[in-house]
Order: structure tokens, then sequence, then C-alpha cells
């Protein structure tokens, strides 16, 4: 099982496998062409508050991964997330996202919940 985490903004790359971006949002100024985005489960996203609550700075990443490990709980989230353990156990997967710093992001927890 391999799961990679990359910015979207980085070129693809051949071993990539299936490409998942995990941000609820397009990323600003780049093309679905240029993306190559196979997969894009926007219900694995964390909520908008608890975006806003991290990207405050209000707490800490710690507390960030408590909260949203409880969001993925839920029926939806959950089957996504168990759809792309699939995927992942079928090859390599990479989640893509357009935060700067990705291993401090939701797609760090993600990479972690699926390696898990």
């Amino acid at each position: 099982m391999s799961v990679r985490v990359r910015r979207v903004y980085e070129p693809p790359e051949p071993d990539d496998g299936v490409r998942v971006l995990v941000d609820r949002l397009w990323p600003r100024g780049l093309s679905k062409d240029a993306a190559r985005v196979d997969e894009w489960p926007k219900a694995l996203t964390p909520s908008a508050g608890l975006r806003r609550w991290y990207h405050a700075g209000e707490g800490s990443h710690e507390e960030f991964r408590r909260r949203y490990e409880a969001e993925l709980a839920a029926p939806e989230a959950s089957e996504l997330l168990g759809h792309l353990r699939e995927l992942a156990g079928e090859g390599t997967i990479t989640l893509l996202t357009a935060a700067k710093v990705p291993e401090r992001g939701h797609a760090a927890v993600l990479a972690r919940l699926l390696t898990a």
C-alpha cells in the first residue's frame, strides 16, 4: 500500500497512481487538464467551520487532527475513506492538496488514516 501526499501544483509524475484531490475548492489558477485529477471526493474534506478554525490559528495541529477524524466518522466520509483504502490496496494513490505545507494539513491526516 502506497499513499503519497503532494501539492496539486506540482507536475504529475508517472508513479503517482490514482490522483485524488482532497480539497473542497478547486485550486486557483490550475486547469483541470494540468491537474490530471482522477477523483475529487469533496465529502472527505474538513468542514468549513473546522477549516476556518484551524487556519485562524486557534488550535494545534493535534486538536485539528482529532476534530477532523471525528468528522471522518460520518457515514458518507467513512464510505469514501473506505473507497480510498481499497484504491490504496490496489496500488499507489496520491492525495493532492493546494496547501503550502501539506504535512500540516488534512491531507497528511488522511494519508496516516489510510496507511494505519
